[in-house]
């Protein structure tokens, strides 16, 4: 068999045959008619498959591409670092540390909207530089819209800087980007100097700087404004009618209203305010909000959720033997300070979620006091949402009817439990896990800890993501269902399949094939134009692939050219991992693009034409920079 080969081939033809896997392998990828994982998965079973039939034989006569070897690149530290840093940086999300500094931007920038804008890039990229990006963005998009409707634009003026400028923060730092993890473990599999944590920090600094100038003063610019199509849903959010109750501590304590409005409840529309059973209607212009006032608000489920997370001991529960509780414990200081604990331990695992009742409920025409759903349930009605007419009652005094949807809390066994209670119907896709903010100043603990620790030496980077990543499950920020759906499987098969890729470039001699081949055609060039030709050529191709792919493949051939060359390998290996974040010009490029595209409307061509300047800008900026940097 083998020998038929090379009559059809040549002596290269296991070389050949790498190179037709790895070119299937992008079109699949670049098609997307595939499922990613499928497409890796298949890419590493053929590869196993045709290098066990045409084995490369090493100098000790082993195959150097056995099944054994190309699957080592499911234990690469690389990978192992990146899913740990996913678990980590989810926990940050769900105990609503993102969240929190995200809203204190928005007060810091006070009314200089320009500032403010400023501000949250620059934030943003610094956090992106020691965080993986996607949540980073997740936390960061609706404080942009934000911000757009505060000067009133559009949020296509802002939502693609800020992918910008998450993607620029992942060069800065070696846990910036699962890149920059690859490419270091590349360098270790080719026997070379891996990079330390602050290696490249001065270069992707500087680097990230220029991009952020153009990203924050050109890019706007570039793209549409496309305030009109916004219109129609700018206002859509819905509205529930929910009850909350003043606790003696709370803000609100003392405060008048302005016209009928609560400068301290900005989200919300207050419909009535019962004080010692009394209601009272707006304006509210005689009224002080005392401790124990129960106000009926109509607000969006964002903003219910943020009560419900931030505001310990405002939100009053429906059921009486709660609502009794809730008044006892306001009697007096101790109780007071003890309630907050009580509620941690109860709600360390909440759900929020809405539930419909179809007309066949036997809790329509009841109020919820009268109806045994709490009880039966073991889930809390937070808020009631009827498009028929403005509600001026508390939540406790409304009849229910058929066609009102409920939210409703709970544990997520409850929640799914739902599904067979026939009084209402679940709609799943509502579904929304409540933030752990308790955990908050020990998931920020175990962060800064991985940072530094990380950032030290004095542990392994993947040590200090593995160790981060555990305590992060033992101190509740995730239970472990959470931490694996943290996961992406798409990371876990594309790099596997892409590691097996090098593996088989670098044992046939495709990477130093290619690398030579690039030095001939460039004609004897110096150092200088190979490199920034290579980092041209990669930062084109990591807007059509994987950023990933492009990393793990590239970076053999980088260093192969760096040795035919006689430089410094980290140069080279700097490009690959600056050119594989270079992923502006296309929305398939990195997923942070995609996450913005729908609430900035983009099209195709909106990246297009706004990211392709940022790629050649960085690309210049790295050819001027670079080679004077590492003396060359």
């Amino acid at each position: 068999m083998t020998e038929l080969a090379i009559d059809i081939f040549g002596q290269n033809f296991q070389m050949w045959l790498t190179y037709i896997i790895i070119l299937a392998a992008l079109i699949a990828y670049a098609v997307e008619d595939i499922p990613v994982e499928l497409t890796s998965l298949v890419t590493l079973g053929l590869i196993m498959v045709i290098f066990h039939i045409f084995p490369v034989v090493g100098e000790d006569g082993h195959n150097l591409l056995s099944p054994r070897n190309l699957l080592l690149g499911f234990a690469n530290t690389g990978l192992i670092t990146v899913l740990a840093l996913l678990v980590v940086g989810q926990g940050m999300v769900r105990t609503g540390v993102l969240e929190r500094g995200a809203q204190l931007l928005l007060q810091l920038g006070g009314k200089n909207t320009l500032i403010t804008i400023l501000l949250t890039l620059i934030v943003g990229m610094l956090i992106s530089s020691m965080l993986n990006n996607i949540p980073v963005v997740v936390i960061f998009i609706p404080i942009m819209q934000a911000l757009a409707a505060r000067i009133n634009k559009s949020a296509s003026k802002v939502m693609m800087p800020l992918s910008a400028a998450a993607v620029l923060g992942g060069m800065i730092t070696l846990i910036g980007s699962g890149t920059n993890l690859l490419v270091n473990s590349a360098l270790i599999q080719l026997g070379e100097v891996p990079f330390k944590f602050f290696d490249f920090t001065i270069p992707g600094l500087v680097l990230a700087s220029i991009g952020l100038v153009y990203v924050v003063f050109v890019m706007p610019r570039l793209l549409p404004d496309r305030s009109g199509e916004e219109g129609e849903n700018k206002h859509s959010g819905k509205h529930f009618i929910a009850q909350l109750s003043v606790a003696p501590g709370a803000k609100l304590v003392g405060k008048k209203s302005m016209g009928g409005f609560f400068i301290d409840l900005p989200d919300m529309t207050v419909r009535m305010i019962q004080n010692r059973g009394e209601s009272i209607l707006p304006p509210f212009e005689d009224h002080i909000i005392q401790p124990g006032d129960i106000l009926v608000v109509a607000a969006t489920r964002k903003t219910i959720t943020e009560v419900l997370t931030q505001n310990k001991g405002l939100l009053e529960p429906h059921h009486p033997e709660l609502i009794d509780k809730s008044f006892t414990s306001m009697e007096g200081e101790d109780s007071e300070k003890e309630a907050p604990e009580e509620e941690e331990v109860k709600t360390q695992d909440r759900m929020l979620v809405e539930v419909m009742l179809p007309p066949t409920s036997q809790i329509s025409g009841q109020t919820l006091q009268n109806t045994t759903f709490a009880q039966k349930s073991a889930c809390k009605v937070i808020g009631i949402q009827r498009r028929s007419r403005m509600i001026r009652a508390r939540m406790d005094d409304i009849r229910l009817q058929s066609g009102d949807v409920l939210l409703v809390q709970g544990h997520p066994s409850d929640i799914h439990n739902l599904r067979s209670n026939r009084d209402v119907i679940l709609l799943e896709w509502s579904k929304e896990e409540l933030p752990a903010v308790h955990h908050a100043r020990r998931a920020l603990a175990i962060f800064a800890s991985v940072v530094v620790l990380a950032g030290t030496g004095i542990l392994p980077t993947v040590t200090c993501a593995l160790l981060g990543a555990t305590a992060m499950v033992g101190i509740g920020a995730l239970n472990v269902r959470q931490a694996v759906r943290a996961v992406d499987s798409k990371i876990v098969t594309m790099v596997g399949a892409a590691l097996a890729l090098g593996s088989a470039m670098q044992a046939t001699g495709a990477a130093s094939y290619l690398a030579h081949s690039v030095v001939d055609m460039l004609d004897g060039a110096g150092p200088r134009t190979v490199l920034s030709v290579l980092f041209l050529l990669i930062a084109i191709l990591t807007n059509v692939l994987s950023t990933q792919t492009c990393a793990v493949l590239f970076t053999p051939i980088a260093v192969s050219m760096a040795n035919e060359l006689g430089v410094d390998p980290r140069a080279f290996a700097v490009a690959v991992v600056f050119a594989a974040n270079c992923a502006f010009a296309t929305p398939i490029g990195y997923q942070t693009n995609l996450l913005v595209m729908a609430p900035g409307r983009y099209s195709f061509k909106d990246f297009i034409v706004a990211g392709t300047p940022l790629v050649f800008i960085i690309w210049i900026a790295f050819s001027l920079f670079i080679p004077s940097f590492y003396g060359f």
